[in-house]
């Protein structure tokens, strides 16, 4: 398969998107970005994030489209546009309202982590000294997300909070961006335990870049690429894609805003350590979205053939997302069609 009939998606990116970034993704590309639109904000201030975003479709729909259901990913490609998909990485914006599942998602937010970097109303992160799981609110939000079509995002998730997730969750739940911690032994990465519940839920792990979940801007193209196949032998090929977590060009006022919220005074970088004060210095091979077609071929120099390498860059996200965005009510009308 050629790289440009591929489909290729990241399923996080955190960067600032300008049209000069949407150029990038092009040349690398990018068919679908899962991109960051909220981490502590409360539900008034998610809405402008939304609408801000909202603007730059209008201003730029010459090169990028909203993604609300699986083929406006398909439509982004024919087009020859970046497709977004909005998340947050937090259900800060839900504050204490559950009806608030529905309306972001009616806006267009697809994707919702259910913790960002600490204890909320839902659950635990994984930062936390201690995971008591879900909250009967968390329970109660899980169950509205399955109704509705809203994805479930597990990333920065703790382990019993994630596990009572995927138990609970009728439908395949995401962790966006993480590695297995067996591979890169970090609090934000993810045990064996995790991945097998997340197989066994039919999820899917997307593989991340981020330097501080690898070894830092050291890490080599073939170390990148062989955890992919490490992670696909055990989590199966049809269960892998990407989440770079990708970075780029974000201030350093930002960083504090993601490191600290309103919820404390003193930069605190998870788990009381106090490395990483800055944003990281991303590895050669990996510094723009521009250089996607260096993962293509890393996987091909690993073996992986060009179907299995088709699955990894996109492939599976479009089968996922595709079903995940459904309502509960129109997934079980399609597999009763089946």
């Amino acid at each position: 398969m050629k790289q440009q009939d591929m489909i290729v998606i990241d399923a996080l990116e955190l960067s600032n998107w300008d049209r000069d970034f949407l150029h990038l993704l092009q040349e690398g590309g990018v068919t679908c970005v899962h991109a960051c639109c909220g981490l502590w904000e409360n539900a008034r201030e998610t809405l402008s994030k939304v609408g801000g975003w909202h603007r730059f479709f209008k201003e730029n729909d010459d090169l990028v489209m909203q993604v609300f259901e699986g083929e406006d990913i398909l439509k982004a490609k024919e087009a020859g546009k970046i497709g977004v998909i909005l998340g947050a990485q937090n259900t800060s914006a839900l504050e204490d309202e559950l009806s608030l599942v529905s309306v972001f998602n009616q806006l267009g937010v697809k994707v919702m982590q259910l913790t960002y970097n600490n204890q909320n109303l839902v659950g635990s992160s994984c930062y936390e000294d201690t995971d008591t799981g879900l909250s009967r609110y968390g329970r109660n939000v899980v169950k509205e997300m399955n109704r509705v079509g809203m994805v479930i995002d597990l990333s920065h998730v703790g382990d019993q909070t994630t596990l009572d997730a995927i138990e609970l969750s009728t439908r395949p739940v995401a962790i966006t961006h993480a590695n297995p911690d067996w591979i890169y032994p970090t609090k934000r990465n993810k045990s064996e335990a995790v991945l097998r519940a997340l197989k066994e839920n039919g999820g899917m792990l997307g593989v991340c870049a981020y330097p501080h979940l690898l070894n830092g801007k050291e890490t080599t193209l073939e170390e990148f690429c062989d955890m992919i196949v490490q992670t696909v032998e055990f989590m199966g090929i049809d269960h892998v894609g990407l989440g770079t977590d990708l970075t780029l060009n974000m201030s350093v006022e930002f960083l504090h805003w993601m490191r600290m919220g309103r919820w404390t005074h003193e930069m605190d970088y998870g788990a009381g350590s106090k490395a990483n004060p800055s944003w990281p210095e991303w590895p050669e091979w990996f510094q723009t979205p521009a250089d996607f077609p260096n993962i293509i071929y890393g996987l091909r120099q690993k073996g992986m053939t060009d179907e299995e390498v088709a699955k990894v860059m996109g492939g599976n996200w479009l089968r996922f997302f595709t079903d995940g965005f459904k309502t509960e009510k129109e997934a079980e009308q399609c597999v009763y069609h089946l």
